[in-house]
This record gives structure tokens, C-alpha cells and sequence, in this order.
């Protein structure tokens, strides 16, 4: 699973930084960071309501929806609340979704990205003698993000251009 997602066109961005930079223009500066941090929200937005809506299946009890969790944290709502976006428009410029997991429990770290290869192997309610196998329907990250990778591509080279006419 990719763990973020990048939109880069680095030598554009940068040389673009640099002439903010010497312009001084920190209000082209915060309108040009506001304008890519818009890109990229309908893909956070979208992976948020992937993983919310994913299907996860057990091996067994078909039939059976799964109950309430056992530790009282919802897996897809705090997977969907680590989702983030990071936007920089100093010397490395771009912007990156990507799981923080600084805010997920110690142990989901791994989670979201047994969740995108379609499996989840996990003890039965902590019972490290006895394991289970859950399924995803594979990949939720990838299939999202190579939905919108087209989209921010154009959407951040359109602020490019915008910020680079703006500096002329």
C-alpha cells in the first residue's frame, strides 16, 4: 500500500518557491498553499468514506452481522480520523495525504494497510492463541487515490500557472 500520496512536480514547485520567495509575496504564498490544500481535500474526503463504507467479511458466522467493538473504538471511524493532509511550500513543495499514525491506537498501526491488501488477521478479543482472518474488498487506498491522482495533477499545474502569471 502506498503509504502516502505525493503530488509533485518538484522542479516547477520549487522554482516557483524561489521566486516567492525573492517577490516576498506571502500573500501569493498562503493563497497558493490554501489553493493545493483544496486539491487534495475531495481525495482525503473520499478515502475517509472508502474506509468508512469498506466491507469487511469473516471467514465464519455468516449471516450474522458483527456487534459493537470490543474495546469501544469503531476500526473505520478512527482509521478515517488519521487521514490527513500535509502541505509545504518551502524548499520541498507539495502536498501529501496520508495516515497519521500518531493517532492511531498502538494497536492498529498496522490496520489500514492490511485493509488495502484485502486481508486483516487479527486474535479473537485479544486471544493470542486464537486468530481469525477478516476480508476487505481490496484496495481501497489505491483504487481511491488513482481515481483523483488526474484531477489534483491538473488542479495543482492550474495553480501553478495562476501563481506563476500573478509573480510576471
Amino acid at each position: 500500500m502506498a503509504r502516502d500520496v505525493r503530488i509533485l512536480n518538484t522542479g516547477s514547485l520549487l522554482e516557483l518557491s524561489r521566486a516567492l520567495r525573492a517577490a516576498g509575496g506571502e500573500n501569493i504564498r498562503q493563497s497558493m498553499h490554501r489553493r493545493i490544500r483544496r486539491a487534495a481535500e475531495p481525495l482525503r474526503d473520499d478515502l475517509q468514506d472508502a474506509i468508512r463504507g469498506l466491507d469487511i467479511r469473516s471467514q465464519g458466522r455468516t449471516g450474522r452481522p458483527g456487534g459493537p467493538s470490543p474495546n469501544g473504538r469503531p476500526l473505520r471511524e478512527t482509521i478515517a480520523a488519521a487521514i490527513r493532509i500535509s502541505v509545504r511550500t518551502g524548499s520541498n513543495p507539495g502536498a501529501t495525504v496520508w495516515i497519521d499514525k500518531g493517532r492511531l491506537p498502538p494497536d492498529m498501526k498496522n490496520v489500514p494497510a492490511q485493509l488495502n491488501s484485502g486481508r486483516l488477521r487479527h486474535p479473537v478479543f485479544g486471544n493470542r492463541r486464537r486468530w481469525v482472518n477478516q476480508y476487505a474488498s481490496p484496495p481501497w487506498w489505491d483504487s481511491t487515490v488513482r481515481q483523483h491522482q488526474a484531477r489534483m495533477e491538473q488542479e495543482v499545474a492550474r495553480v501553478l500557472d495562476d501563481v506563476r502569471r500573478r509573480l510576471e
